[in-house]
């Protein structure tokens, strides 16, 4: 295994706090190293986690607070 393959494995996953209530919808996000975030499905941990380097995580948390998605 690589090592990213190891730290998603050994990371502490945290459920967002606007996930569904009823168990649909969740997102689970981890801090990794050197700044680093990971998001998954929740539900399914045989989907691959996305990665995010911390200048990413940061333009996107900004993009979704701003709703410049729609």
């Amino acid at each position: 295994m690589d090592d990213v393959t190891n730290e998603l494995e050994a990371a502490h996953w945290r459920k967002s706090s606007f996930s569904g209530g009823d168990g649909s919808n969740c997102v689970e996000v981890a801090h990794l190293s050197r700044g680093r975030r990971a998001v998954r499905d929740s539900k399914d941990h045989s989907i691959p986690a996305l990665t995010f380097s911390d200048r990413e995580w940061t333009v996107f948390l900004e993009t979704v607070k701003t709703s410049r998605f729609a």
